[in-house]
C-alpha cells in the first residue's frame, strides 16, 4: 500500500490517534517542568522537594496503570479516551487551585496517570491493534502527536509566562483538553479496525501463540528489556525535569533552550518516520537495540557543552532516540507477547516506564541538593544507556529465534 493512500484510507483513525498522543502533553514532564520554577517559590521547596513530590506522584500513578492499563482490553478508545480527558481536564483545574505542597501530590498523580500513563496507552494500544502490517507507519503518525506537543506548548507557554500566572496557564490547559474531546468523539463514531480486522485475527506473538500478562512477567525476555523501558522515562524525564536548573548552571536562558526545541522535534519526527518503516521493512527485532545508543550520546554532549549552539547538538541527538524509542518499543510489545491482551501486556510495561519517569527527577533532584549539578550526573547516566542497549542486543539475539515465521 502506498504510503499516500495508507494516510487517506486510514486518515480517521490515524487522526485519533494522533490527537491522543497531543493530548497527553498536558500530563507530560516536559509540560509540567514549565512550571517548576512558580511551583517551587509557591510552595517554598527545594528542587529535590519538589522532585520528591514528583517522585511519590508518578510512582502512585506507575501502580494504578498496572490496573487502569489492562481497561485498554476491556473497552473501546471511544468510551475509554472520554473518561480519562474529562479525568485530565479536571486535573488541570485543580492544579490552577492546589493550596500547598501535600495536596500537590495528588495533582500530579492525576496529571501522570491520564496524561503520560492512560492517554499515551491508549494510542500505542490502539494503532498496535488496529494495523498489523503496517504497524509500524501507523505508531509512527500517532506518534507525531507527541511530538508536535513537545515542539510547540513549551514555546507557547514559556512567552505566556511572562505576562499570565501560572495557576491561570493551567485553566486554559484543560481547556486544550476539553476542546480534544469532542473531536476524538467525532473521529471514533464508528470506531472500527481499518484493516476490517475481526477478533480471531489478532496476531500472535513468540511461539506463535497469545501470551497473557502473567506469562510475560515469567519470561526472561522482560526482565532483559527492563534497563531499556526504564532508562529513557527516568533519564529523558530528568532532562527536561530538571531544565530549568540545567540552564542556570549552563548560563543560558530559558526561552534559548526552549527556542532549541523545535530541532528536536525535527529529529524526533524524522526518525519516527524512519523507524516506521524499518519496522514494516526489516522488523521490530533489527530496530530495538540500537534505541538506546543515541540517548547516551545526546547525554554526552549535553554534559560538556559550553554554548547554546551545542545544547541544540545534544537535543538533536537526543532527538533521534526518541523518534526511534516512541515507535520501536510501542511495536515490541506486539510483535513479541501478540495483540489479544496486549492492553495488560503493555500496561506492565508502561507501568515501569510511568515508575522511571517518577525515579529520574527525583534521584536527579536529590544528588542536585547534595551539591551534584545535573551536567555532572550526565556521564554516568550515558553509560547506563550504553549498558542497556547491550543487555537489549544480546536478549533480543536470543529470543528473536522464537517469533513465528512470516508466511
Amino acid at each position: 500500500m502506498g504510503y499516500i493512500r495508507f494516510l487517506i484510507d486510514n486518515r480517521l483513525f490515524l487522526l485519533a490517534g494522533f490527537l491522543l498522543t497531543f493530548t497527553s502533553s498536558f500530563g507530560q514532564t516536559y509540560f509540567i517542568s514549565l512550571f517548576a520554577g512558580e511551583i517551587k517559590d509557591t510552595f517554598s521547596l527545594s528542587d529535590g522537594g519538589w522532585g520528591g513530590i514528583y517522585t511519590i506522584g508518578t510512582t502512585l500513578s506507575a501502580i494504578t496503570m498496572i490496573w487502569a492499563g489492562a481497561l485498554t482490553d476491556r473497552f473501546r478508545v471511544r468510551q475509554l479516551s472520554l473518561w480519562v480527558m474529562v479525568l485530565l481536564a479536571a486535573a488541570c483545574v485543580v492544579m490552577s487551585l492546589v493550596p500547598n505542597g501535600f495536596l500537590l501530590i495528588f495533582v500530579i498523580y492525576a496529571l501522570r496517570l491520564m496524561g503520560q500513563g492512560m492517554l499515551s496507552q491508549l494510542g500505542a494500544v490502539a494503532m498496535s491493534r488496529w494495523f498489523i502490517a503496517t504497524r509500524g507507519r501507523a505508531l509512527s503518525i500517532s506518534s507525531m502527536g507527541f511530538a508536535v506537543g513537545q515542539a510547540v506548548l513549551p514555546i507557547i507557554f514559556v512567552a505566556l509566562l511572562a505576562t499570565v500566572d501560572w495557576r491561570n496557564l493551567w485553566l486554559v490547559a484543560a481547556v486544550c483538553v476539553v476542546l480534544m474531546i469532542p473531536m476524538i468523539q467525532m473521529l471514533l463514531r464508528q470506531e472500527r479496525t481499518p484493516q476490517s480486522m475481526s477478533n480471531d485475527t489478532q496476531s500472535v506473538g513468540m511461539c506463535g501463540h497469545h501470551w497473557t500478562r502473567t506469562q510475560m512477567l515469567r519470561h526472561p525476555l522482560f526482565y532483559i528489556l527492563i534497563p531499556l523501558v526504564l532508562g529513557p522515562s527516568a533519564w529523558g524525564t530528568a532532562l527536561f525535569f530538571q531544565q530549568v536548573h540545567l540552564t542556570e548552571v549552563k548560563g543560558w536562558s530559558l526561552g534559548a533552550y526552549v527556542a532549541l526545541m523545535p530541532a528536536y522535534t525535527v529529529a524526533s519526527i524524522a526518525f519516527t518516520f524512519i523507524t516506521g518503516w524499518a519496522i514494516d521493512r526489516f522488523g521490530v527485532k533489527w530496530i530495538v537495540p540500537f534505541q538506546m545508543v543515541p540517548f547516551g550520546l545526546s547525554f554526552l554532549v549535553l554534559a560538556y557543552a559550553d554554548t547554546i549552539l551545542m545544547a541544540g547538538v545534544g537535543l538533536v541527538i537526543f532527538g533521534v532516540g526518541q523518534g526511534m524509542q516512541g515507535t520501536a518499543t510501542s511495536a515490541f510489545w506486539a510483535v513479541f507477547y501478540g495483540t489479544r491482551n496486549l492492553g495488560a501486556i503493555k500496561a506492565a510495561a508502561a507501568a515501569l516506564m510511568v515508575f522511571g519517569s517518577a525515579i529520574g527527577p527525583g534521584v536527579t533532584g536529590a544528588f542536585i541538593d547534595y551539591g551534584v549539578d545535573f551536567p555532572d550526573q550526565m556521564i554516568p547516566i550515558a553509560v547506563y544507556y550504553f549498558a542497556g542497549a547491550l543487555m537489549a542486543g544480546l536478549g533480543v539475539l536470543r529470543y528473536q529465534r522464537d517469533l513465528p515465521v512470516a508466511p
